[in-house]
């Protein structure tokens, strides 16, 4: 599984979505091994498709000359109606498709979790970042208040 963590700090969230990829054999056996970087990829619509860019998978260490091309653009399957909705989105300013994560569905499937994103200006970044930190300090006081507690005891 693949996250792309650096998203949900550069992004407000608007939308998940869950598509399938096309993969090469190469590409889903090193996906299975965990060689797979989202960082930087974006998805974006191409007539009446889904494309997946920059998303990296390593190239399958027993591939040989069957292997794959790392960064290649990946078609990704979504409904219709899916795209449709999405194309009337990304129409409007300011949004993009990045993917958050990709995973493999109990059945064996490739999925990848796609987001309709809006990106932060740099002051909701640094709002984001204050908001953690003071949620941080509060249940590090609270846990430091407990012990006290019940360490008397």
């Amino acid at each position: 599984m693949a996250t792309n963590r650096k998203a949900r700090h550069e992004y407000h969230i608007e939308e998940t979505f869950e598509a399938g990829i096309v993969l090469l054999g190469t590409e889903v056996k090193s996906m299975r091994a965990g060689r797979m970087n989202l960082q930087d990829s974006f998805a974006r619509i191409e007539g009446n498709e889904v494309f997946l860019h920059n998303a990296h998978i390593a190239p399958y260490t027993h591939g040989n000359r069957w292997n794959h091309e790392p960064t290649r653009s990946r078609k990704l399957l979504l409904h219709r109606s899916e795209i449709r909705r999405l194309v009337g989105k990304i129409r409007e300013s300011g949004y993009t498709l990045i993917p958050l994560q990709a995973y493999f569905t109990p059945h064996g499937y490739a999925k990848i979790e796609l987001a309709l994103a809006r990106g932060k200006r740099q002051w909701d970044k640094r709002d984001t970042i204050a908001k953690r930190e003071t949620q941080r300090d509060v249940s590090r006081s609270l846990k430091r208040d407990l012990q006290r507690r019940h360490g008397g005891e």
